[in-house]
């Protein structure tokens, strides 16, 4: 049974100010190990994310077979090359695969391991454990792939792939990027077109890296299609800032009077910048600036000044997946905000690491702000000026986006709080508190 422990978050002593960057994108990352693991031949990595998250994959295509040659550079990031199993495919591991605490590990994988005729057990921490999985293995078992025990739902699964996949056209009952990955991914082998519509449009980095592999994809707003079979060719992947960790250091300067600073070589990926749309509806001053690509993937830098005007917004339920990992730090924003914000269908946020949306209502009632759920949709009454109570205590659940969302409260707010289980944030951004304090001059 896990204990809590608490770190004392202080107001920062100044507004923040100059020019950052933040740790390699979490969900390209993911991609660039698994996919090079699969990839014939010899893939070459840089700016790669160092987190708990990203180790999990490393771990786990190592277990597979992959030759994995990564080393940690002055960044921090993690770059090298990883030798794939290519044509020969995964070797039958002598344990279960444990992806710790992330979930796109546990779910590609299942899509990555669909092809081959092996017999592997995917596991993972005790949060993991309690994640949906059905909404991976339904459509891989129309392709032929098996997981036993039949019907089982949550991790442990054993999967048992097949070299006669079916190739599929898939209606996904929701936005996953996840769920897409998978069944493009398995869809690679398969015989025939595999194609996936989504009723709202879900990340699109496999579509922009599978290309860079070599396999032919095609992709609009909600739908993605390989056609099969094929297979992965080793190639170069330059991974750029994540976005949703930038969030976090923009949200602060947004919070934080006399505040101006830049966050350079962030991916602009318009499937993972809605939390800057949000900002903007929100009245704060964001601007983005194109500055590249990295492959097909476009970065840039995210500059944000405090201008202490900020209002209540809607956002629509079509717009959420573009800021699905933003909205605990959003609704602390919008709870400094005059008038009245509402999220759309956040329903998703109970099936993250933890209940993110009962976790969110929790901390803002710790605030003293209004806050509540109607159906899927979450209102929040902000209060401007608002101020923080003396003694204030989160409970961060051992998520990392709510331990660094209530960080903010305290770094930003009128008084030192605590927040439990904060190094939770080694999951995605390690290095997050010292990059604020960086930015303090």
């Amino acid at each position: 049974m896990s204990t809590k422990t608490e770190t004392l978050i202080k107001p920062l002593e100044a507004p923040l100010c100059g020019t950052t960057s933040v740790p390699g994108d979490k969900s390209i990352s993911h991609r660039a190990i698994l996919f090079s693991a699969m990839a014939e031949g010899v893939s070459e990595l840089s700016g790669v994310l160092d987190s708990d998250d990203v180790q999990s994959s490393i771990v786990a295509v190592q277990k597979l077979g992959a030759k994995v040659n990564l080393k940690r550079q002055e960044d921090g990031s993690l770059a090298g090359t990883i030798e794939g199993w290519g044509e020969k495919g995964p070797k039958q591991p002598s344990e279960p695969i444990d992806c710790g605490n992330s979930g796109t590990t546990a779910r590609l994988l299942m899509g990555m391991l669909a092809p081959w005729e092996t017999e592997i057990t995917i596991t993972g921490d005790e949060s993991l454990q309690k994640r949906p999985m059905r909404r991976i293995t339904a459509p891989l078992m129309k392709m032929g792939v098996r997981f036993m025990p039949d019907g089982k739902e949550l991790l442990p699964i054993t999967i048992k792939g097949t070299s006669q996949l079916k190739a599929l056209k898939y209606d996904a009952p929701m936005a996953s990027a996840q769920l897409k990955t998978a069944v493009l991914l398995a869809g690679v082998f398969a015989q025939g077109t595999t194609t996936v519509n989504e009723p709202s449009p879900s990340r699109n980095h496999t579509e922009l890296m599978l290309p860079e592999y070599g396999v032919v994809t095609t992709a609009a707003e909600r739908t993605a299609s390989v056609k099969g079979p094929s297979s992965l060719k080793g190639c170069k992947v330059q991974v750029p800032g994540d976005p949703s960790s930038a969030s976090f250091l923009v949200c602060a300067a947004v919070l934080k009077k006399g505040s101006d600073i830049k966050v350079e070589n962030v991916s602009l990926n318009t499937a993972r910048i809605g939390f800057v749309r949000t900002l903007e509806r929100m009245g704060a001053d964001v601007l983005l600036r194109h500055t590249g690509a990295a492959g097909k993937e476009p970065f840039g830098t995210i500059e944000t000044r405090y201008n202490g005007v900020l209002h209540g917004c809607e956002i629509p339920g079509d717009k959420i997946s573009t800021i699905i990992d933003e909205v605990p730090v959003l609704a602390l924003v919008a709870a400094f905000a005059k008038g009245i914000t509402v999220f759309r269908e956040v329903g998703e946020l109970r099936v993250k690491e933890t209940d993110r949306l009962a976790a969110v209502l929790e901390g803002l009632e710790i605030l003293g702000v209004d806050a509540w759920i109607e159906r899927d949709d979450l209102f929040i009454e902000g209060q401007p000026g608002l101020q923080i109570p003396e003694g204030t205590v989160f409970d961060s659940k051992s998520d990392h986006r709510l331990a660094m969302t209530w960080a903010l409260a305290g770094l930003t707010g009128n008084t030192s709080i605590q927040v439990s289980n904060f190094d939770s944030v080694k999951i995605s951004y390690p290095r997050f508190l010292q990059d604020m304090e960086r930015l303090v001059q």
